[in-house]
């Protein structure tokens, strides 16, 4: 057994070295030599970490040293069963003699591994995963090498969370980027122009805008919000933009679209919500069919008249209630209109008023001088300027440039 002063020394070590050193790593490099240096500072033959997946019902064997097999093999371990699994669950350390009753990993057993001490990975309240380690002799651990173990848990839980992080946001935006329209439609008389912008602040989310031919020859305009941030986020937005270009084949009543996209979202998506326009354009004759769930309205401008949102209430927003009423509103379109749809990304800023921003919004729609691309650039010119959006932000503009 180490002595108190020991022990002392060896966590002065470890904050060196992981402060220093591995800092400079790639996470896998990190979490590695981390492994390397753990097993070298307690004398133990192995060093595991075990990751928690996605469903928060099962570890992932994900990084191993003298264990190698046990993320070769892709071992699982069921939240609250075996060595890793108590661990997990009772968010505590834990130091086990390795019987078939006390471990559910073979490996273990296969390996020869006796004892073992393992502590939570955690992020806040919340459990990452768990890292331990083992001995091929019987060994008593102790309080320094739990406290040691839990340093370089923390260490761990740093980078990983730092490399999730960043990696979700990579995705996140890939996506995001991958799904918007590579071109808007062009059709005679009618100009498009669309922005997105990724929030830096709170991370990607699930902000997207869409316009795309229908059969008919009308073409199909959304914007909408997913609720929450990050890949997540992004994913559903995803799969609720697929999903409503499919109905829209299908069905030329925008709310019975939306009830469709609903019906899907509260089944697959459970616990998701989110607010959504859709909106079919005739641009021939000017008629226009809107459908809004729980999303601002769009903004319409003719020559000569201040802006109007089109709708004074919106709907449910999508996941909040069950057979939740849908409504299509219908008009038709004045000659050399503008049309304005945005997530609130655009008017929303910490500590400034929305009322008047939304009002500069509708001065903007309604400069009638301006293309649609300049009404975007000075829109997000006058209400982004030099800041930093904290949440996305998805902006699209049509205009009728010349009568219809």
């Amino acid at each position: 057994m180490a002595s108190g002063e020991g022990a002392g020394e060896r966590l002065r070590r470890l904050e060196a070295i992981t402060d220093v050193t591995l800092s400079r790593l790639e996470v896998d490099a990190l979490v590695d030599e981390l492994l390397d240096r753990i097993r070298d500072l307690l004398s133990t033959d192995t060093a595991a970490v075990l990751l928690m997946d996605e469903s928060g019902e099962f570890l992932v064997a994900s990084y191993a040293r003298g264990l190698e097999e046990e993320v070769r093999q892709g071992s699982r371990v069921p939240l609250g069963r075996g060595f890793a699994g108590t661990i997990a669950a009772s968010r505590r350390p834990v130091t086990i003699a390795v019987s078939e009753a006390t471990v559910v990993n073979p490996v273990l057993l296969i390996k020869g591994v006796r004892s073992m001490l393992g502590v939570p990975l955690m992020d806040g309240e919340d459990v990452l995963g768990v890292l331990h380690v083992g001995t091929l002799a019987g060994r008593t651990f102790t309080e320094e090498d739990v406290e040691l173990l839990e340093q370089a848990a923390d260490r761990a839980a740093q980078a990983l969370l730092s490399e999730r992080a960043h990696a979700e946001r990579s995705a996140s935006i890939a996506l995001q980027r991958s799904i918007a329209p590579q071109a808007l439609p062009s059709l005679p008389g009618l100009e498009m122009a669309a922005r997105y912008v990724p929030g830096s602040m709170a991370g990607v989310g699930g902000d997207w805008y869409d316009v795309f031919p229908l059969p008919d020859g009308c073409i199909g305009i959304t914007i909408g919000d997913v609720m929450g941030h990050g890949l997540r986020a992004a994913t559903v937005m995803g799969r609720l933009r697929g999903a409503l270009r499919a109905y829209a084949i299908e069905d030329d009543d925008p709310a019975r679209v939306i009830e469709r996209l609903d019906r899907e979202m509260q089944h697959f998506e459970h616990g998701q919500t989110a607010t959504l326009v859709y909106a079919i354009l005739d641009p021939g004759d000017g008629t226009l069919q809107l459908s809004c769930a729980g999303h601002m309205p769009p903004l319409l401008s003719e020559p000569g008249r201040k802006a109007l949102w089109l709708e004074e209430q919106s709907d449910l927003l999508l996941g909040a209630q069950r057979d939740a009423r849908r409504r299509t509103t219908r008009l038709t379109m004045p000659t050399g209109w503008t049309l304005c749809l945005f997530t609130d990304g655009l008017v929303e800023r910490r500590g400034a008023d929305l009322d008047e921003a939304l009002e500069k919004v509708r001065e903007l729609v309604g400069s009638h001088a301006r293309s649609a691309e300049d009404v975007c650039a000075h829109m997000m010119a006058e209400l982004v300027g030099g800041t930093t959006p904290q949440d996305d932000i998805a902006l699209l503009v049509l205009r009728r440039s010349v009568p219809a």
